[in-house]
């Protein structure tokens, strides 16, 4: 099972890679809206729902606010260059204000976990309910991982999936070496505080690299490493998040369409979390020090 973990992760990391530095905004946004599609129907199935149509219809629900927003995107682009905006930031109005319902969804599955990961277990949704958490919180990740792309530098975006995997590597060894302590043993037995404490040893560590790397002042240095904790510490619990998900529905996977990872979304559970956290810290360090 490792060695399939590895081999598939030594084969999506360059695509990744290669995604982020050499493909158009437009692209990597749509390649990256499909991926979140194929995620939404697996969230369909975790929500238990068997009707083809049905998941046919949910996706459809999906793909129009973002063929919507791709759209008013792009248009600000263009309008930005054509009357030589200095930073299409200023001008993005109401769309920032996306993040908070975002951000805010995810600390509160983080609280809920810590507080009674069996409660979360027992929560009785409807499907509709369901399908409607899993939309949006897959909407979330597509916009606002391709809006990092469209107003950061490729490397702010790399450094985003370097910051997760570091930390799922570190998460691994950690606690394969030094594990006691259940995290939330009801969701996930696997997991301990001594793992996660090795992730967010690697989210310091990372933080420092990049920091320095790209040659950020003392302040920001500081802000942009707590960052990279709280949005490791995020990912954790959206990791646990979906875990909770696929326990109540009674399946190990979310798919089997990556060998040795299952699903897309048991692949990609953290990155869904920790996306419109690292986006909204981002641009709010951005505006301090603008």
């Amino acid at each position: 099972m490792l060695l399939q973990r590895v081999i598939t992760a030594s084969v999506l990391a360059p695509l990744v890679a290669l995604a982020i530095f050499k493909l158009p905004h437009v692209y990597f946004s749509l390649i990256w809206g499909i991926i979140m599609l194929v995620a939404a129907w697996e969230w369909a199935n975790l929500a238990n729902v068997k009707s083809v149509l049905a998941k046919v219809v949910f996706l459809l629900v999906m793909l129009i606010p973002m063929v919507m927003l791709h759209f008013w995107t792009q248009l600000l682009e263009v309008l930005a260059q054509l009357a030589n905006w200095p930073d299409i930031r200023t001008y993005s109005g109401v769309i920032e204000l996306l993040m908070i319902p975002a951000v805010l969804f995810w600390f509160w599955v983080m609280f809920r976990i810590r507080k009674s990961g069996a409660e979360l277990l027992e929560l009785k949704l409807s499907q509709f309910k369901k399908l409607l958490i899993g939309g949006l919180v897959l909407f979330a990740a597509w916009f606002f991982l391709s809006r990092l792309l469209v107003l950061e530098a490729p490397a702010m975006t790399m450094y985003l999936f370097l910051l997760i995997w570091a930390a799922d590597i570190a998460a691994y060894f950690a606690g394969k070496k030094f594990g006691i302590t259940k995290l939330a043993i009801d969701i996930s037995p696997g997991k301990t505080l001594e793992g996660m404490y090795g992730a967010l040893a690697a989210a310091v560590v990372m933080g420092l690299i990049f920091t320095l790397s790209f040659g950020f002042s003392m302040l920001s240095i500081i802000d942009f490493v707590l960052l990279s904790v709280i949005t490791v510490l995020v990912s954790i619990y959206g990791d646990l998040f979906f875990s909770a998900a696929k326990r109540i529905r009674g399946v190990k996977d979310s798919g089997t369409i990556l060998p040795g990872h299952g699903g897309l979304l048991d692949r990609l559970d953290s990155v869904i979390a920790a996306v419109p956290v690292f986006y909204a810290g981002v641009w709010f360090i951005r505006w301090m020090y603008s």
